[in-house]
């Protein structure tokens, strides 16, 4: 298949197709020719099905909350999950999104734990996989005049309404369900990194919240909300001293 190709031509040939075409036939074959060039590009392939077969278990695990329940004839699981309770500016956001059931997105996980340009890569493929899908917000006022928790059930349930679609039931990350929420709900602590509706819907709330912080940095430059996204760190806390509290500020964050 390769002969009289050099080690070079073969790596870009390999560049050019598609997952499908670099299978187990390949690897063999590139693993018997007799250059060792040609025998690392077929060591490298191997390694890399066995981490996407490995990656791919994952997911399939993290969905068995979705399966269980899909096999008692509950059929529209959706996952709720929330950004933005700890920042001291910004409102909170929340996500519930219903995936397809064939839906495997590799890479998927708790938003907290992957780089920002992987998530906006993640965001599209949530949404292209999503049977339906709702985002909502509570304002720095709502959080101020509820208090942060009731904003997010607010975030939480202003979400689900924005839905085309209506869940039968939500699989709510935390160990707190959402008060004065008409459909069912589980509680799924630590949800976003175990359960794969949730972790989806991490990636909605978290990229969506963090594209509200980039349009305020562009209002408030001075706060550097691009970066720090809202939360505490020592250059929001000199800005706060130096330019006092912008009408995004969550006042009851900045009492003690």
């Amino acid at each position: 298949m390769f002969e009289g190709q050099s080690i070079s031509a073969i790596k870009q040939k390999i560049l050019q197709m598609n997952e499908e075409e670099k299978n187990l036939e390949l690897e063999q074959i590139l693993l018997m020719d007799d250059r060792l060039g040609v025998q690392k590009i077929g060591i490298s392939l191997r390694k890399n099905r066995l981490k996407a077969e490995e990656e791919k278990q994952r997911i399939l695990q993290m969905k068995a909350k979705e399966q269980d329940w899909n096999s008692k004839g509950i059929l529209l699981v959706g996952g709720v999950d929330e950004a933005g309770r700890g920042p001291l500016a910004g409102p909170v956001v929340a996500a519930c999104v219903i995936m397809k059931s064939d839906s495997l997105i590799l890479g998927m996980n708790d938003s907290k734990k992957i780089k920002e340009t992987v998530r906006e890569e993640l965001y599209d493929k949530v949404i292209q996989d999503s049977i339906s899908f709702g985002i909502g917000i509570a304002s720095s006022e709502e959080i101020d005049r509820y208090n942060i928790l009731q904003a997010t059930f607010l975030a939480m349930k202003r979400a689900m309404q924005e839905m085309k679609q209506v869940p039968d039931l939500v699989l709510v990350d935390g160990n707190q369900e959402i008060s004065n929420c008409s459909i069912r709900q589980e509680t799924v602590i630590h949800g976003d990194s175990i359960c794969y509706s949730i972790a989806c819907a991490s990636i909605l709330a978290k990229v969506y919240r963090d594209r509200i912080m980039r349009d305020y940095d562009r209002i408030y430059p001075e706060f550097d909300f691009l970066s720090n996204k809202g939360y505490g760190t020592s250059h929001h806390y000199d800005a706060l001293r130096t330019y006092g509290v912008t009408p995004i500020h969550r006042k009851s964050f900045l009492k003690s």
